[in-house]
């Protein structure tokens, strides 16, 4: 974007990464919901298209703010006019340096455990996000023992009645054949011989991209397709190894049998995990899959930066850290403006596209004196997904996030088929989850951006016999 806006100029991209991500085969589903896929191509793809621009392949070292220069780790200084921070979060694992735990948050770190998996029998999938219920959900062949702190799974996304609509297929012995995937993968050639260390998460890759389990081989060592066991409302207390846990004299327990486990396991793995319930299961490795965290310790040094609460950098509504000169966008910034009603910062690819081409908008518009307005995508909040083979739209509200007391919730349902859920407050849409074919997200997303009062509609809202979409063409 900034290429475009700038054809004179000189653009720099600093990546510690070899290759770039790419969005591509992108589809305006509606006004605010956006599908794409994310590729990775070589920085000279790029290069070629825009001749501006150019790919510095390495690390920063240090931002000095007030002589607007850049150290990057290959030793070299960059002065720059304007400057966007879109380094991205790192994973928030449960504990650093252990060799047994896993974050899972990159193609390496993806490839790191892919590799660990094909000898794995049992796993422990801790975190309850989006890549946790995808992980789970693809991994056969494993024992998998996932421990999650909420009542129910997938609580980023979902509400406890989404949760069980979708269980019976997290059960289901048989998997239907997954929908093939039209994305091409660009790899480095050699990168795989390097041998990466298998707890190497410190190595910053790029996030994954919406399908980021397609291609990956993640079957265990065991014949039977899938075996899950869910902990709830728990977190790991801590985490043994082998030795540790045979000093300590205690019992671990085998995989629960029919959702009762009493069995004391007879099997020494390399290492163990306690958890807040009281339960320790012996495992092959721990996958932490609990977040992220911005990624913004390179820059914070002698710049002072307004940093958020979730420890992004805090940007203004035109994407301006309290440094002159210096933007944020994606998952490093924190959204420090008052935002809409329905609209909220999550650390999702979707949002990082808007925010990186808004950024470049507003790095145009400074430059040349103009005033802009916020862009339309942060009016409302909009995510479209794909969870267990089924397509998932969330928008606005959707878990009622900050309305109080005084909302209420209407569901449809139909098992195995549809899941339509939408969140009320005095008689206006605020938010709204649809898991299936349910073809409502346009009708949904114009009746909470216009706020219309639907209280004269009362429960026909979701009554299937009534065709919504031409009622509120």
């Amino acid at each position: 974007k900034l290429a475009a806006e700038f054809p004179s100029e000189d653009i720099f991209l600093m990546t510690a990464s070899p290759v770039i991500k790419a969005v591509t085969n992108f589809k305006q589903v509606s006004k605010t919901l956006e599908e794409f896929d994310v590729e990775e191509q070589p920085s000279s793809l790029l290069e070629k298209r825009y001749p501006n621009i150019r790919v510095i392949q390495s690390g920063v070292k240090q931002l000095e703010s007030d002589e607007h220069r850049i150290y990057t780790e290959d030793g070299k200084e960059y002065i720059y006019e304007k400057l966007c921070l879109c380094a991205g979060a790192k994973p928030k694992l449960i504990v650093e340096g252990n060799p047994y735990v896993l974050g899972i948050r990159d193609t390496d770190s993806a490839q790191a455990f892919q590799k660990n998996l094909a000898q794995a029998e049992r796993i422990v999938v801790v975190g309850n996000g989006g890549i946790a219920l995808e992980l789970v959900y693809e991994i056969q062949g494993c024992e998998v023992i996932w421990a999650i702190k909420d009542k129910a799974i997938g609580n980023t996304f979902f509400d406890a009645g989404a949760a069980e609509f979708l269980l019976p297929k997290l059960t289901a012995e048989s998997r239907e054949t997954p929908i093939e995937c039209k994305r091409t993968k660009y790899t480095l050639e050699g990168s795989e011989e390097k041998g990466r260390p298998t707890g190497a998460s410190d190595k910053l890759g790029s996030a994954l991209g919406p399908d980021w389990h397609e291609g990956l081989h993640l079957k265990g060592t065991k014949e039977f397709s899938h075996k899950v066991h869910i902990e709830t409302l728990c977190e790991v207390k801590k985490i043994h190894l082998q030795q540790e846990f045979i000093q300590l004299q205690r019992t671990s327990l085998t995989f629960p049998k029919g959702g009762k486990n009493v069995e004391a396991d007879e099997v020494l793995w390399p290492v163990y995990v306690e958890l807040t319930n009281g339960k320790i299961y012996g495992c092959n490795f721990i996958v932490s899959a609990t977040g992220v965290v911005p990624n913004v310790e390179p820059f914070l040094d002698g710049n002072n930066f307004a940093v958020g609460e979730d420890g992004g950098l805090k940007v203004d509504r035109h994407m301006h850290t309290s440094l002159p000169d210096v933007y944020a966008a994606g998952d490093i910034c924190t959204a420090a403006w008052e935002p809409s009603p329905v609209w909220h910062q999550m650390r999702l690819w979707t949002q990082a596209r808007q925010m990186g081409w808004y950024a470049a908008k507003c790095m145009a518009a400074d430059a040349s004196g103009e005033s802009i307005d916020m862009d339309f995508s942060f009016e409302l909040f909009a995510h479209i997904t794909k969870f267990f083979n089924y397509k998932v739209v969330v928008l606005g509200k959707y878990n009622a996030q900050g309305l109080g007391p005084d909302h209420e919730l209407m569901l449809r349902c139909t098992k195995g088929h549809e899941y339509v859920k939408v969140v009320m407050q005095n008689g206006r849409m605020m938010g709204a989850v649809l898991i299936g074919e349910t073809d409502l997200e346009e009708t949904f997303e114009n009746l909470i951006l216009n706020q219309m009062d639907l209280s004269a509609y009362g429960e026909d809202l979701l009554n299937p016999d009534i065709d919504i979409e031409d009622y509120f063409d």
